[in-house]
Parts: C-alpha cells; sequence; structure tokens
C-alpha cells in the first residue's frame, strides 16, 4: 500500500466531476452526504473533538489500525479503488478546466464506447460485490456474509448511501433502463464463467470474491445482487427513479440528449471515481470510530 490513508484522505478532491455528480444525485438522499476532505477535519467532523491531543491519538490509531495487516482496512480500500479503476483515457485533466462549464458530452462521444448490457451487468455485480466484501473485511466478518451485509444497507448512510445511491442510478438505470434489476439478474443467467473471466475487473479482484472457481465465484455474484434487489427496488420505488429524472439532475453540469444514455453511462464510467472517492471517506470514518473506542 503505497499511500498512507491520512494521504489518500487529504488528497481527495473538493471539486471535479465526481464530486458535481455525487452533489447531483443529493436529491435521492438529500443532505445525506458532505464531502468531508482532509484527516484531520474528519476526525474533528466525525468526533466533534477539537482536543488536538486527543486528534492527534486518534489520528494515529486509526492510521495504526489501517496499517495492521491483520486488519481488513486495506483490502477494503484496494477494492474501491480496483472496481474504480476503469480506463480513464479522457483524462481527468482534459476534464478539469471544464468543470463549472456544461461539458458538451457530443464532442466526447468519439471517444467513449458504450458496453454491452452483458458486460455492464458484470461491472455493476463487480462493484456490488466489492462493497458487500469491503463491508465484511471492515467489519472483521466471513466474506460471504450476504445476510449480515443486506442488513446492514438498511442503516447505510452519509458517504456509503451516497454509493449505493449512485451504483444504482449511474451503473444501473442510466445504461441499464428503468427494468435495470431484472435485466440485470437474467443477463448473470446467461453468463458463463468464460464470460466472466474475460473481464478484466472480475481478474483484478477475483482472489477475493467467495468461491471455488469461476463458477462458483460467478454463482455467489448473482446471489449477491439477487439478496440486494429488494433494497435496489425501494430505493428505486421511494425516490420514483427513472433514467430520465437521473439525467435531469445531471444536467447542471452535463450536456446530454436523453438518446445517448448509453454512452452517459460511459462518460460516466471513464470520468468518475465515485467508489473510490467515497470509499476512501467510508474507510476513514470507520477507522476513526473505531479509533475513538479504543482510546
Amino acid at each position: 500500500m503505497s499511500k498512507s490513508i491520512f494521504e489518500l484522505v487529504d488528497k481527495l478532491p473538493t471539486g471535479g466531476l465526481t464530486v458535481s455528480m455525487l452533489k447531483a444525485l443529493d436529491f435521492v438522499a438529500p443532505g445525506e452526504w458532505q464531502n468531508t476532505v482532509g484527516f484531520v477535519n474528519t476526525i474533528k467532523t466525525v468526533t466533534g473533538e477539537d482536543d488536538e491531543d486527543l486528534i492527534q491519538q486518534i489520528g494515529e490509531r486509526a492510521i495504526y489500525l489501517f496499517n495492521d495487516k491483520s486488519q481488513g482496512y486495506q483490502t477494503a480500500l484496494w477494492l474501491y479503488q480496483t472496481v474504480d479503476a476503469t480506463d480513464r483515457a479522457l483524462g481527468a485533466a482534459a476534464l478539469a478546466n471544464k468543470v463549472g462549464e456544461k461539458i458538451p458530452l457530443l464532442g466526447f462521444l468519439n471517444s467513449v464506447t458504450p458496453k454491452p448490457d452483458k458486460a455492464q451487468t458484470i461491472d455493476l455485480t463487480l462493484k456490488l460485490v466489492a462493497e458487500l466484501v469491503a463491508f465484511c473485511q471492515i467489519n472483521g466478518i466471513p466474506g460471504d456474509s450476504i445476510g449480515d451485509f443486506v442488513a446492514s444497507l438498511g442503516e447505510y448512510s452519509g458517504e456509503s448511501l451516497i454509493r449505493m445511491v449512485a451504483l444504482v442510478c449511474v451503473d444501473g438505470l442510466i445504461p441499464l433502463g428503468p427494468g435495470f434489476i431484472s435485466k440485470a439478474l437474467s443477463m448473470l443467467d446467461q453468463t458463463n464463467p468464460q464470460e466472466l473471466e474475460q473481464n478484466s475487473t472480475f481478474q483484478s479482484i477475483k482472489d477475493v470474491i467467495p468461491g471455488d472457481n469461476p463458477a462458483g465465484k460467478l454463482n455467489f455474484m448473482s446471489e449477491s445482487f439477487d439478496s440486494v434487489k429488494g433494497w435496489m427496488s425501494g430505493l428505486v420505488s421511494a425516490n420514483d427513479l427513472t433514467p430520465q429524472k437521473v439525467v435531469h439532475n445531471l444536467q447542471g453540469f452535463i450536456d446530454i440528449a436523453d438518446d445517448k444514455l448509453d454512452y452517459l453511462a460511459a462518460f460516466i464510467d471513464v470520468s468518475t471515481n465515485y467508489y473510490e472517492h467515497t470509499g476512501t471517506q467510508t474507510l476513514a470514518h470507520r477507522l476513526i470510530e473505531r479509533a475513538v473506542a479504543e482510546i
């Protein structure tokens, strides 16, 4: 692990496309997510503490916990980073100067390729499985604890909740349409282990996905997705979510026509890293809470 957790939290961006997108999704979970950045600032925000000595102690304990290889924190962070490490060919730099004005997406369409539905489904499911396994790692429970994960989803708040909202909106609804849950489940049914093995994200994280072989891992992925369909459909119906409604809320910073949703999905994929951004925040949050409890 090259960077320490405090460096990563200190380096989180305060603006840019990922932050703009997450703020635009606030309508699904109003006021839940604040973009808390900076390690000391995060300690103050989580604990309400302003005693410098105590903040220092909490920080040191949190860093110690993160660095302890017998804990699952580094694996969790690696998962959040890896499932988000799609090809950033468009380059954040090329887009950085666009933020604050609308990004006309038409100019980018020749450089992004929409994924076929099956590839999109595999990516969506791998992100969900990464969330589940990271949750288990952070909480020190076996990696196949689907029941514990599903039970905890109802308690999700803050950066964890906005991450799942984004998963539903930008990895589910926009690319796969309003029936994305049943569509994804039937796509998973039609996926064979060989197809799964061709997916680069799967290749990167397969060692931490429960299952003895690709077929077993595919089965675990299907089971995981099936187990959260109730939570996902609840989120969709409670907020009356449609691809159009999500896009309408993103139109503050992206200029896109409704008939180009698959391109929008591809664009978001290559130009944002919301899993890594909010995952880093979740991890810092949990480490700080545990550090406080142990001091």
